[in-house]
């Protein structure tokens, strides 16, 4: 694939915001797709994180939602924990998402009502009871945390909620504000395994909305979606008051 081609190479990298960084492959792959997908579906929409974005997309039933390559860090460095996120969104709802992580040899898919699938294998949620001892794909726990248990941390966060399809994590939550491109794939390729996706305070997320943002995403085994909500009630809370100022956790 010609984006895990480039990474290592002479590639051409900036910072779009210090410290968010983009890549001159986040760009062709976006225009790719943009073309590729475009010519799919003429009557939907496109958002993007490598787009500026176009209202006209508020108008239409459906989008395409996308990011080019999620985990820009671990791309540009050579690493593994990047993924190509693509959804469609239908009447704010995904209905289908793939995500591609080539450096992984990982190709994940669902559609809605139909199954998730990882390279062929169909995908089963974690299926825990108990939020102690649940598996985060974190670099470190909060002291609050510490009855959790850590595994691997890709730097895509689509990737993290992918882990949870897979059983290979229990849970991954965030509490500040993010983008619908980061999630719209992973969240329904974590539904149709059995997981429970909603926004950090337990509520459903609804997609192509004015502001493509949610506040915080928590993707868990169903058993353990209460237990997960009251334990990070307090923490969101108080981050959405303060307009959700930067705090992660359990990611």
């Amino acid at each position: 694939m010609a984006a895990y081609a480039r990474a290592g190479d002479d590639l051409q990298v900036w910072d779009k915001l210090p410290g968010e960084p983009v890549s001159e492959t986040d760009i062709a792959v976006d225009n790719f797709l943009r073309d590729r997908l475009g010519a799919l579906v003429p009557d939907a929409g496109w958002l993007s994180e490598e787009t500026a974005d176009d209202t006209d997309r508020l108008g239409r039933a459906r989008i395409w939602l996308v990011d080019p390559i999620d985990g820009t860090r671990d791309f540009v460095r050579g690493r593994a924990g990047w993924a190509i996120s693509v959804a469609l969104v239908d009447e704010g709802r995904v209905v289908m998402g793939v995500l591609a992580a080539p450096a992984r040899h990982e190709y994940w898919i669902a559609a809605r009502g139909r199954g998730a699938f990882l390279n062929g294998r169909r995908l089963k949620a974690s299926q825990r009871t108990a939020f102690s001892g649940a598996r985060v794909p974190t670099d470190a726990l909060p002291r609050a945390d510490i009855d959790l248990a850590v595994v691997e941390k890709p730097n895509s966060i689509a990737l993290r909620m992918a882990m949870v399809a897979d059983d290979r994590a229990d849970l991954l939550a965030t509490l500040r504000w993010g983008y619908e491109w980061d999630i719209g794939a992973a969240a329904i390729i974590a539904e149709e395994a059995g997981a429970r996706v909603t926004d950090a305070l337990g509520q459903a997320l609804r997609f192509n909305k004015p502001r493509a943002n949610a506040f915080g995403v928590l993707c868990c085994a169903p058993g353990i979606h209460e237990a997960a909500v009251e334990r990070l009630r307090e923490r969101a809370v108080k981050l959405s008051a303060d307009g959700g100022s930067y705090g992660v956790v359990l990611d």
